[in-house]
């Protein structure tokens, strides 16, 4: 590797680590060329995500992503880029991984910049489909897994981390104007409107909110069976990220309505625990093989919740 994409992915490592999420808690348990390459992806991914939603960027969001697209097109084509996108064209180049999944990404983040309410659940899902599993599709290309069950679990993953991330930000996603809530969803519950509009609590609202919780956890609740599909490491990692978005969902369920004006976010120590319990839990499945493992199909069938097809 050049001293030039050397400098490039650091650039890229020192992004991550100036952000929370959960996410190089899990890395770290990645071989260092693993971790290269998705800090690379991560990267690319937070930054469009930063062009889509910060208010004082210079000029217009969709203008931004456009030039930020252009600058992959650049890096992929071999012209000179920026840094991030040195990287994950080299990500690409070298992990036999197409663009289609940064594309994905995009397209979410445009619809994000030019916001519209969602009509109803099945639209949402289709607004995860791009902002969410193409980055489940992503890492699972690093570790080499391409079969269909392993990709759909992932998808099903990323999209229940993507609505606890809704319900996580509502509080700062309805100051900018925004609600992920579908609005089909709204209108089944009387006095729900008014409680996101009013931003306080009402019987409708806490219904609502009941129901968008259980799908979150039945989404994430794929997390085990693609868990026991992978290899040790993959599956410590998907178990925390996995683990992570039903802790999240438990502090929104603990918040109520609160949720409406307080953002719950996890610490340290929560990290830690999840860590340790993932080790553990994939040490003991390796142990005792379930219903899904990387031999066979996935385990039951988890119960459907309302809207969810």
């Amino acid at each position: 590797m050049t001293r030039d994409l050397d400098r490039a992915y650091a650039h890229c490592e020192q992004i991550v680590r100036s952000h929370y999420e959960n996410f190089t808690v899990g890395s770290r348990l990645l071989p260092r060329a693993e971790r290269r390459h998705l800090a690379a992806l991560y990267a690319f991914a937070r930054g469009a995500d930063d062009l889509a939603d910060e208010p004082d960027i210079e000029g217009d969001r969709l203008h931004a992503l456009d030039d930020w697209e252009a600058e992959l097109d650049a890096a992929l084509a071999g012209r000179s880029a920026g840094p991030v996108f040195r990287a994950v064209a080299h990500t690409l180049e070298v992990r036999g991984l197409t663009d289609d999944p940064l594309r994905a990404l995009l397209r979410a983040f445009r619809y994000d910049a030019a916001f519209e309410p969602f009509s109803d659940f099945e639209a949402l899902r289709q607004y995860c489909r791009d902002s969410a599993n193409p980055v489940g599709r992503l890492v699972l290309g690093l570790f080499g897994v391409r079969d269909p069950v392993s990709i759909a679990l992932s998808d099903d993953v990323c999209t229940g981390l993507q609505l606890a991330n809704f319900w996580q930000d509502l509080s700062v996603d309805l100051l900018r104007g925004r609600s992920y809530v579908p609005v089909a969803d709204i209108a089944l519950y009387e006095g729900a409107g008014l409680g996101l509009a009013d931003r306080r609590g009402t019987p409708g609202f806490e219904a609502l909110l009941a129901l968008q919780l259980e799908r979150a956890r039945y989404f994430l609740g794929a997390g085990d069976e693609l868990a026991r599909r992978l290899s040790a490491r993959a599956s410590v990692e998907v178990r925390i990220f996995a683990g992570g978005g039903l802790r999240i969902i438990d502090r929104v369920e603990a918040l109520g309505s609160r949720i409406l004006r307080e953002r719950p976010i996890l610490g340290h120590g929560d990290f830690v625990q999840l860590l340790v319990s993932s080790v553990g839990l994939t040490g003991w499945s390796r142990l005792r093989p379930g219903p899904s493992d990387s031999r066979g199909d996935v385990g039951p069938q988890r119960a459907r919740p309302k809207g969810v097809v």
